[in-house]
């Protein structure tokens, strides 16, 4: 059998990656993956925001087609970095939109975090890129939008985040059996048991500790709110064709099981891995191969027991806010991202209450205005809208 799979892998086309955000979390993992695979996989084509070092140092290693600095401030640096090499460099976000459609990538990872994925995604499928997404975001905002243009495009949008792709795992070769309930797992975060007065004092380095998973600070803090949570069952709702109402959140605080899917007959098919996203990630971008790797593999006799509890949305108020966006629908999710980016910034920086978080989340979502019809420029102008008025505030 493993000969078999040497060969088969052998004779397949190398599938050309553009990683958009390679120098954060899901960036450097999905790196690792590639190296494992360098037979079949390459990362063509680099961005990062402002951490010019770090790409230099990728690109240096992986030899991209081109790399993208997005502050431009930094644009001289990188080019000087890399003057000796076949690498090309660009600077600007206008020029991140410009990498996605090129025609030597095949497949677009896009590992940033917030609404600044979304330009960039709808470019890449407007250029009938395969899409593998780690940015929520884009389909929280957009999610009509994007399942729409996906479809008149033919493209196939694979999900990255471990919960959603437990889920594509489990409903893989059930062709049209319907769905009944998709539970997505929780972790609980650092403050699953503490109430919310008590989460009234919590400090920042103890947000930024999360008990299972390595990330971000942005997605950390999501974590903890269970704002990410929300975000993911929206997520879920366009990527899997479910309503909100039939996608349930349960917190896991093991993280062993990714997700779990119900069928109309009662059956319920769950994923079940040890906490590391090279898994999802790889599973995104070889599918619908699997393929060797160097992660721990899950031992089930080291694992004495699974347990589950019901996610509180009254100690976790935004866990509510989001499944009330969904609900509604039109604009009221790009209210509600916008309004949690600002705020879990201002929590990063100190100038607000963990607590907080949620607070301005709710009353941003019934402050601005509503638009039920919102196309594609309405969420760029809510976004902009929200935030310029919030920063202002705090």
């Amino acid at each position: 059998m493993g000969n078999k799979l040497a060969k088969h892998t052998k004779m397949k086309q190398k599938k050309r990656i553009a990683i958009i955000g390679s120098t954060g979390s899901i960036g450097r993992q999905a790196l690792d993956v590639i190296s494992q695979h360098e037979d079949i996989l390459s990362a063509e084509v680099l961005t990062a925001n402002s951490s010019w070092e770090e790409l230099v140092r990728q690109a240096l290693k992986f030899k991209p087609n081109c790399v993208v600095i997005a502050n431009k401030d930094y644009y001289s640096d990188v080019k000087q970095a890399l003057k000796d090499t076949d690498t090309k460099v660009f600077a600007g976000s206008e020029s991140i939109n410009d990498v996605v459609q090129l025609d030597c990538v095949d497949v677009v990872l896009t590992a940033v975090v917030g609404f600044a994925g979304l330009r960039p995604t709808v470019k890449a499928i407007e250029s009938g890129k395969t899409i593998a997404l780690s940015n929520k975001e884009t389909l929280v905002v957009g999610g009509e939008y994007i399942s729409r243009l996906a479809l008149e495009k033919r493209v196939a949008v694979l999900p990255v985040d471990s919960e959603h792709s437990a889920v594509f795992q489990c409903i893989n070769g059930e062709y049209d059996n319907k769905i009944k309930t998709i539970y997505l797992t929780a972790s609980g975060g650092p403050f699953r048991q503490m109430s919310r007065e008590q989460m009234r004092e919590v400090t920042l380095a103890q947000a930024l500790k999360h008990p299972n998973w390595s990330m971000g600070p942005k997605v950390t803090i999501d974590s903890a709110s269970m704002m990410n949570k929300g975000l993911e069952m929206i997520e879920a709702r366009w990527l899997f064709g479910v309503e909100p109402k039939d996608i349930k959140a349960v917190v896991h605080p093991q993280s062993i099981i990714h997700s779990m899917v119900e069928f109309e007959d009662g059956s319920l098919k769950a994923q079940l891995g040890v906490p590391d996203m090279r898994l999802p990630i790889q599973y995104a971008l070889t599918y619908p191969e699997r393929l060797p790797n160097n992660s721990k593999p899950f031992n089930p006799f080291e694992q004495s027991m699974l347990t589950f509890e019901k996610a509180d949305t009254e100690r976790f108020p935004c866990l509510r806010l989001a499944y009330y966006a969904a609900e509604k629908g039109g604009n009221l999710p790009a209210i509600m991202n916008a309004a949690n980016e600002v705020a879990v910034q201002a929590f990063l920086e100190e100038k607000i209450r963990f607590t907080q978080i949620a607070d301005i989340i709710e009353k941003a979502m019934s402050s601005f205005c509503f638009v039920q019809n919102a196309g594609l420029e309405d969420y760029f102008a809510t976004d902009r809208q929200v935030r310029e008025e919030l920063q202002k505030q705090l």
